[in-house]
């Protein structure tokens, strides 16, 4: 397990979603002990924050999951039921802001239990041995694990808090099935494997938020560049969860009133083989899918019909955001491409 600040974050943290993610539906459905902080916080989207001055009838208030101090014999655990199955490639366990108060060690199992949630017999898997925490920060570990699963149990020794727990994967869908049903899906959505894998500048906003699901809570809730002060134009790449024929496209500048791009257009491409970084060169020269579209402040834009320009499977997006500004949500309603 590596010690990190977000800056230097593993790679599996920018290429696959956060199964984990409350926003997604995961729901922490147990704790042997949650009495300083509720085990759900541990699954907000947002980072931590720390109120130096908060406090509430059981003592420190914490952004987080935090158990009381343990006097017996044993160790605290909660266990996590994942927003979707998914194969997991990595874990972020983030201590931020307890310094004195998190655990000196934890490790991870994780489980296959489509129907229910797990109970005594269930078989569970080591997926993150046990390992050394330190004070405030981001403690990082690579998954090889082959399997498919659809909860996790967090172990942490003996006790302490715990401020975030993000769980890196790929959404388990079947999209032989779905492609044969031929049904129109949003292939960019977050639930459905859609990542944010390059943009240009996010200054203000984390450009993954724009495949989350529901319409932005406030302006930070977006991908929002800074002003862009020299020609050109600032742009996102997204690889959809999987390939497929777009029919319509939605753009949302919810809260977004005197930022919002003035014009925004979109070019795709169907990328096979290895996804390295000329990925972003190679964009420049996708083709046009929806030719530069006028936006207009706290608006849902949809674009479909003749409006798309270009037709085929594609599997990667170039969004242009003409010349900057944020963009709260974005949808690619389309139907899946059979695998």
């Amino acid at each position: 397990m590596t010690h990190s600040s977000s800056d230097t974050a593993p790679d599996f943290t920018r290429r696959f979603v956060n199964l984990a993610d409350e926003r997604l539906g995961a729901v922490a459905i147990f704790a042997t002990d949650d009495f300083f902080a509720d085990k759900q916080r541990m699954l907000q989207s947002a980072p931590a924050i720390f109120y130096p001055d908060k406090y509430d009838d059981n003592g420190k208030w914490m952004d987080g999951w935090e158990s009381r101090r343990k006097r017996v014999e044993g160790h605290d655990y909660a266990i996590v039921r994942l927003a979707t199955s998914g194969k997991i490639y990595g874990v972020d366990i983030d201590t931020s802001h307890f310094t004195g108060n998190f655990p000196p060690a934890a490790s991870l199992e994780a489980c296959f239990c489509p129907d229910s949630d797990p109970d005594d017999t269930t078989a569970w898997t080591e997926i993150v041995p046990p390992q050394g925490l330190g004070a405030s920060a981001h403690h990082y570990a690579e998954v090889s694990h082959d399997g498919v699963f659809t909860h996790v149990r967090l172990h942490i020794y003996p006790d302490g808090g715990i401020a975030r727990l993000r769980v890196y994967g790929r959404p388990n869908r079947d999209w032989t099935e779905m492609a044969a049903k031929g049904e129109q899906v949003d292939l960019a959505a977050m639930i459905n494997g859609g990542i944010a894998v390059a943009w240009s500048d996010a200054h203000y906003g984390n450009p993954n938020v724009v495949l989350a699901p529901g319409r932005g809570i406030n302006m930070g809730d977006g991908w929002e560049t800074s002003r862009r002060r020299e020609p050109g134009n600032e742009w996102l790449i997204i690889e959809l969860g999987h390939p497929g024929e777009i029919d319509k496209i939605v753009i949302d500048t919810c809260h977004f009133k005197g930022n919002f791009p003035d014009r925004v257009s979109i070019q795709g491409a169907y990328v096979d083989g290895e996804k390295d970084k000329s990925i972003i060169a190679r964009s420049m020269f996708w083709q046009t899918i929806l030719p530069e579209q006028k936006m207009q402040a706290d608006r849902i834009h949809e674009f479909g019909g003749a409006a798309i320009t270009a037709r085929g499977p594609v599997s990667h997006l170039r969004i242009n955001s003409i010349p900057d500004g944020g963009i709260s949500r974005i949808r690619i309603l389309g139907k899946p491409a059979r695998p």
